[in-house]
Formats: structure tokens, sequence, C-alpha cells
């Protein structure tokens, strides 16, 4: 190599490897800007493209800020779609920090997945990012009966945590089913039935063959029958969402898993309650029985023992209903 070719050489060594350090320093900056939340989270990657806040599977708590539920956001080619308000303003601001870590595309659109609190409250947040949001039609309904006591009930759990939350409806809604694409990803919104709430939604990713269940399913922690739970419906629902070639799993709560692991927690565990509810029934027993029955196998569920006598109860009160 001449001496020409040697200095041109270190000339454009030079250049790249200014221009390397110019990217690393621009791209720490844009990092560093973003304020760091009050509320953090630790998100699991469950595709290339699909990342998850994993809630806590115990009650929400001021401990927890509410996050007892899954907050997922989808990344596309032409923006961001997430999963769940949050329990929050605080708590929808930290997933938004941790999108923006990721992605420089903005949130176009966020999902409540039902109208629980979990997962609308955080709207009020999204809302002053100019964000569109969607629900059933029947979880719109339920957040305008039930969001203020919603609403009371997280600040007076999470006190100061609570700071600018207020109460804001979807501003879209759909029945059966809503297919949004962005860029090239395919997403589905699919109501199957009743379920574990009102409006009840699974967010179907054909492409991947990756399903967010929402309140649909359940696993890690025991899933709560209410006072207004179908569970003949949720068996039903249940069913017509594994005729899906499903391939992974975010459910409502605990981690990404499969298909045979939340049929075991959520269908099978409702299909055996039921079954021996009905049972007792035949046999004229009463309230006191469906107390006892043996429900040791989901005994490694966290909050077993706030819930299991309770799911009992609700299941027997229903199928004795229907018998007559």
């Amino acid at each position: 190599m001449n001496h020409s070719t040697t200095k041109l050489f270190n000339i454009v060594n030079r250049f790249f490897l200014v221009w390397v350090s110019c990217f690393f320093i621009a791209s720490c900056s844009n990092h560093s800007a973003l304020q760091k939340p009050t509320i953090q989270l630790k998100i699991t990657q469950v595709s290339e493209n699909v990342f998850a806040a994993i809630g806590d599977t115990n009650a929400p708590s001021y401990e927890n800020a509410g996050h007892n539920n899954n907050l997922t956001f989808i990344i596309t080619s032409d923006g961001v779609v997430v999963v769940n308000g949050g329990d929050n303003y605080l708590l929808a601001e930290s997933l938004h920090f941790q999108i923006k870590l990721r992605t420089q595309q903005p949130v176009k659109l966020v999902i409540n997945e039902n109208g629980q609190g979990h997962a609308f409250l955080g709207n009020s947040y999204w809302q002053q990012q100019g964000v569109d949001i969607i629900a059933h039609k029947e979880a719109i309904e339920e957040i305008k009966k039930h969001g203020h006591e919603s609403l009371a009930t997280m600040q007076k759990r999470n006190k100061e945590k609570s700071k600018n939350t207020s109460i804001v409806f979807p501003n879209l809604s759909f029945e059966d089913k809503k297919i949004i694409i962005l860029g090239d990803t395919v997403i589905e919104l699919i109501r199957f039935g009743g379920a574990h709430s009102p409006g009840d939604i699974s967010v179907w990713l054909p492409q991947q063959q990756l399903i967010i269940t929402g309140d649909m399913a359940f696993h890690q922690r025991l899933l709560g029958v209410f006072p207004y739970t179908v569970t003949a419906d949720w068996v039903s629902s249940f069913n017509k969402m594994r005729e899906l070639p499903i391939k992974k799993v975010i459910p409502g709560h605990g981690s990404p898993t499969d298909l045979a692991t939340i049929t075991k927690y959520t269908r099978d565990y409702l299909v055996y309650l039921r079954e021996q509810c009905a049972a007792i029934i035949e046999d004229d027993g009463d309230m006191n029985d469906a107390y006892e029955i043996d429900q040791s196998a989901y005994s490694d569920q966290d909050v077993f023992d706030i819930l299991a006598r309770k799911n009992a109860g609700r299941i027997f009160r229903e199928v004795e209903e229907a018998s007559f």
C-alpha cells in the first residue's frame, strides 16, 4: 500500500469512527431524554414484534400499583397497538416509556380487553396522547355503569399513584369482530362470547398464530367467577377460541404460555366445578357441599385460598338455577 493510499484509508477510517460515535451519542441522548417513569415495568419479549408487561398474579395493591393484569404492545411498520389501557394514568405512562425505548413508531390504537378498571382506567393517559381507544360495546356499557366505582376503588388503593387518572370512554367500538391492518401486520379483535366479565375480547395475530386472550384465559393465578359470570357461556366461548391454530398465548393473567396450559387452568377447571356441582344437586346436596369440592389439583395457583370456595359457591348457584 503506497503513501497516498494509506493516507486516504486513514481519513476514511477516521470519518467512519466519527460517524459511529455521533450515531451512538445521538442514540444515547434520545434514550436519556426520556424521563424515567414513576412506576417501573419489566418487559417480556414474546415474539419479534410483540412485548408484554406481565402483571402480578396477586390482587391489585398499592405495592404493585394495580398492575395485576398483562399489558401488551404490538410494534408494526406503521405504528404500535397497545392491549389494555392499564389500571391508572401513571401505569399507562410507564408502558409508553417502555414502548419508546424500543421504537419511534407512534401508538395508534389502545384496545380495552373488557370493562374492568385495570383494562380502561389508563385510558386517560392515552387520550391525552391523541390515541384512539377501542372496546366491545358491552365493555363500554360496563364502564358507563360502574366506571366511577372502579375509579374510586383504585384511588383509595393507589393513593398518590392514582394522580391524573379519570374516566375516559373508548371512542371506537365493535360487536363480533374487527380486523385492523397496520403495515404488514394483521390484528383481529374477536368477541367469542360471554366469559369472565362483560365485553371480554381476545386479540388474534394470525400471521404469528399468537393470541392475546384477555380474561378468556388464566393460569398461574386462579380465575375468578363473579356473581354475574355465566360459566356455561365461558366454556362455550373458550371452545370457540380453541378452534384457532394457536401456537403462543399471552393470557389475561400469568406469563406467556401455550394452549394446553390455559385449557387446563381455565376451561377444564370450569368444567370440573360444573360437573361436581351438578353431581351434588343430583344427590340433593346444597351449597355447603359445593364449598367442600376437592380443588386441590389447582391449589398451586395464586389467590387459590381467596377464590376457590367463592368460585364453587357461585358455580353451584348457576348450575342449580339452570336445573329448575
